[in-house]
């Protein structure tokens, strides 16, 4: 199938062309004739299958003959909400592309950078808005912005909304929007929230299954080590120094773990940089730009963070932290081997992650690799190490003096 057979307009025909693409992904395919019908939609497909443009060509050609309004008399129509800051750039940027050969205009707007810029852009006029939650309500709350026109709403990643706790803040926002709209909804995977989400906001869906959520790239190499907590850092510079070959995104659970990891790697002359939740906008994208240019072979990040993330020639993913949820473990390692390169994902786990193991190998219906020839092996009988709370009455397996002395009293 070619994209003409989608009975696109010559103007995004022509912008698809620009852009290098041939034949349309098996998501574009099926979502963008159900779309252009003015069907909501659910659509589960994974990061990296082209599903932005599965809805910004439909909502393009929809816009078309709107577009003769003067700039500063244009109302936002549709309305893309993203959750993370490298998500709603990485859809801005596609829907410039596809717009080059109309007067269609879109904004992205998110936090962590000035507001005043993308006040000033709004008070022109624009036609698409995409948006992250807070900043969006930010600009409501402040009359800064109308939704009161928008005929076609957005989700996309719905399931890392869910993971960040957006999920109240997008209905609030789709209760902003007109009652008559179009709903598009776009997620990796549709677990019970979500589905629960789509009950209350789209009416009388159409289903879109592209990627089953239990699959995982065919081109990828999964390999296990299991290790001690304690010796992950050295299992990781040994594997950096001897196995893994090529570019690698490291995945932390937290940032503080991030940044610990970084350090130590660039105390070891490794060229390494890091995205996370503390770094703002700017430094972010530097940090992308860099490991895109080749300039940082290595590039450490937490999931929200990456979620987002366009690299189309990763060659390795190393899960220094195994995910405890199944899905984001699929997220990481697809990340790499796509478009017909080959990959490998590392992952190293340690006795409080085993049951992590357990729960992916069952929801991939896979078993990974082992690899037991490593020179930091886990004890097969090593416990889970469980941490003291703060704050608790025993230490080392004694009661605290005042324990002993309101016991006393009692005798």
């Amino acid at each position: 199938m070619s994209f003409k057979d989608l009975k696109l307009i010559k103007p995004l025909l022509k912008a698809i062309e620009a852009s290098g693409y041939t034949e349309p992904t098996l998501v574009q395919e099926r979502t963008i004739p159900v779309i252009l019908e003015g069907k909501d939609v659910i659509v589960s497909a994974q990061t990296g299958t082209g599903k932005t443009a599965a809805f910004a060509l439909p909502i393009l050609q929809q816009l078309f003959d709107k577009q003769d309004a003067p700039k500063r008399g244009k109302k936002i129509k549709a309305l893309v909400i993203s959750p993370t800051r490298e998500l709603a750039l990485q859809i801005q940027q596609n829907f410039k592309n596809y717009a080059q050969f109309s007067n269609l205009r879109s904004l992205v707007i998110f936090g962590g950078v000035a507001i005043e810029p993308q006040v000033d852009v709004l008070k022109k006029g624009v036609d698409i808005l995409i948006a992250t939650p807070g900043r969006l309500l930010d600009l409501y709350k402040q009359d800064l912005i109308n939704l009161d026109k928008v005929e076609t709403f957005v989700l996309d990643e719905a399931d890392l909304m869910l993971a960040m706790g957006f999920i109240d803040d997008v209905k609030k926002i789709e209760r902003l929007c007109p009652e008559e709209k179009q709903t598009l909804l776009f997620s990796a995977t549709i677990p019970y929230k979500i589905e629960e989400l789509a009950n209350s906001i789209l009416k009388d869906p159409e289903r879109i299954d592209v990627t089953p959520t239990q699959s995982v790239a065919q081109d990828v190499s999964q390999v296990l080590y299991y290790v001690p907590k304690r010796r992950k850092i050295e299992l990781c510079l040994h594997l950096l120094r001897n196995t893994v070959k090529g570019n690698v995104i490291i995945f932390r659970r937290t940032k503080f773990g991030v940044k610990k990891l970084e350090e130590r790697l660039a105390e070891k002359g490794y060229r390494v940089d890091s995205i996370h939740g503390d770094k703002n906008q700017n430094d972010r994208q530097t940090a992308l730009n860099k490991f895109k240019n080749g300039y940082a072979k290595i590039l450490i990040a937490t999931d929200v963070a990456a979620r987002g993330i366009d690299i189309n020639e990763l060659d390795n993913v190393l899960n220094f932290d195994m995910p405890n949820v199944a899905e984001t473990y699929v997220h990481r390692i697809g990340r790499t081997g796509r478009a017909g390169n080959i990959g490998s994902a590392y992952s190293l786990c340690s006795a409080d992650e085993k049951s992590y193991v357990k729960t992916i190998e069952n929801y991939v219906n896979v078993q990974i690799p082992v690899e037991k020839e490593h020179p930091y092996p886990l004890d097969p009988n090593a416990k889970p190490i469980v941490h003291k709370k703060k704050g608790s009455k025993y230490k080392k397996g004694r009661k605290s003096e005042a324990s002993k002395k309101k016991k006393r009293r009692w005798y």
